[in-house]
């Protein structure tokens, strides 16, 4: 039965929790086990998926005191830094916010993600200050020389999120494609981890509260409240964590056709605390509504589910190097968004820790070297007909966010995370 807060604490503290991933749930449903599921906990919920609502604040020394008044203008590997609030009067300190999607000056697919995944990876940056003196001087700064690196999200884990199509009559850049999205309804992109996702388990927001731990990008962090253009309807979270627990392989830079994007990583926990919740975990996601949108117009076409997307397709990407032709032009490469392939003159090689398992490479591959299922978007639409659009590339990575469940599982279980009940509730 549903437990109170400082009970399923007190059991957690004591090693009689029941914690179980979200995955583990809904296996159990699918084979017939709901009934067990008066006996659980704690649900791990996560997704990893492109964020744009992510900005970094960052505070760390470029100079000795003295050296200059004021910054007025900062890059740090290109990518412009906004200065302030503090204005640092000689102390030769600077105080930046970097945008998940600011673009570098010297790389068009390059921007805010990659930079702070490179940070987080303890790669050292190149910082150029621009004074209000119109000096300029350059230091070099890793993650570890900065005392304040905070990683803040202002609209993330949306309860869900849509599928685009391009019904129109010409090629789209767009952030929901890493190329111009094919018009005619020749293939579809979606986000969003269905039934693992956070606030579907939770999505009147009972125990996801002002202050409750989560894991973001693998550090433990702390939700605020809900972020821009979340509504009751469609709720989604703004939170923040210290990047310098961050684990990269939870993060990192998307590029899209319409300029570069952010990938993040959240773990919640949801604490069963009552029947709703009770009744909300168990929903599959053949019972997860997948909004069909126009990407031209964002205009509702139709209507999918998660079963389409997430259920029977393949979540990694099978890459076997023996089937590479060695293209004169890799279009596998030129296409992948997280820049994980690369071709050595002979045949493509795949970076693991960098791969996305978007799918888009088994889409352009003309030999099969990169194999994966997709899926098909079923468009129901308002005449009561439907049609298949294959997948052609997911903004939401399941693998990695199955993983990052059984991390947040893991840490609960041996004491290294402790729940923590929200001070305030979400209205």
């Amino acid at each position: 039965m549903p437990r109170s807060f400082s009970e399923i604490q007190r059991r957690i503290k004591q090693g009689n929790a029941v914690v179980l991933t979200s995955q583990e749930v809904c296996d159990l449903v699918a084979l017939g086990g709901a009934s067990r599921l008066k006996d659980v906990d704690v649900v791990t919920t996560a997704t990893r998926a492109v964020m744009s609502g992510t900005y970094a604040v960052l505070s760390f020394r470029v100079a000795e005191p003295g050296a200059f008044s004021r910054a007025e203008r900062v890059w740090i590997n290109g990518v412009a830094a906004q200065v302030g609030p503090c204005p640092n009067e000689n102390l030769g300190v600077v105080d930046l916010i970097v945008f998940g999607t600011a673009r570098s000056r010297d790389r068009r697919d390059w921007g805010g993600g990659h930079l702070f995944r490179d940070l987080v990876e303890r790669k050292v940056a190149l910082v150029e200050v621009e004074t209000d003196d119109k000096k300029t001087f350059q230091a070099e700064v890793g993650l570890d020389e900065m005392p304040f690196a905070r990683l803040n999200g202002s609209r993330h884990a949306f309860m869900n999120y849509s599928a685009f199509i391009n019904p129109g009559e010409k090629p789209l850049s767009t952030i929901f494609h890493a190329r111009p999205f094919e018009p005619h309804c020749r293939g579809a992109t979606f986000s969003g981890c269905g039934q693992i996702n956070p606030i579907k388990n939770d999505p009147l927001l009972e125990t996801i509260g002002v202050g409750t731990r989560i894991l973001l990008n693998g550090a433990e962090g702390f939700v605020l409240g809900t972020g821009t253009r979340s509504s009751p309807q469609k709720p989604n979270l703004s939170g923040f964590a210290d990047m310098h627990h961050m684990k990269p392989e939870y993060m990192g830079g998307f590029a899209t056709s319409a300029g570069p994007e952010c990938i993040c990583s959240w773990a919640v926990p949801i604490p069963v605390t009552s029947k709703a919740i009770l009744q909300e975990i168990a929903r599959l996601d053949r019972e997860i509504a997948l909004p069909v949108m126009d990407v031209n117009t964002r205009e509702a076409l139709g209507q999918a589910s998660y079963a389409d997307v997430w259920e029977g397709v393949d979540l990694d990407v099978e890459f076997d190097p023996d089937k590479c032709r060695g293209c004169a032009s890799c279009q596998a490469q030129i296409s992948c968004p997280t820049r994980a392939i690369h071709f050595d003159g002979q045949a493509a090689k795949r970076d693991e820790m960098l791969c996305f398992h978007c799918g888009l490479c088994s889409v352009d591959c003309p030999s099969g070297a990169f194999e994966c299922n997709l899926g098909s978007i079923r468009l129901k639409r308002a005449e009561g007909t439907e049609i298949a659009i294959p997948v052609v590339l997911r903004q939401s990575d399941k693998l990695r966010a199955l993983m990052l469940a059984e991390d947040l599982k893991d840490r609960i279980l041996d004491g290294s995370f402790m729940i923590s009940q929200p001070v305030e509730r979400i209205s």
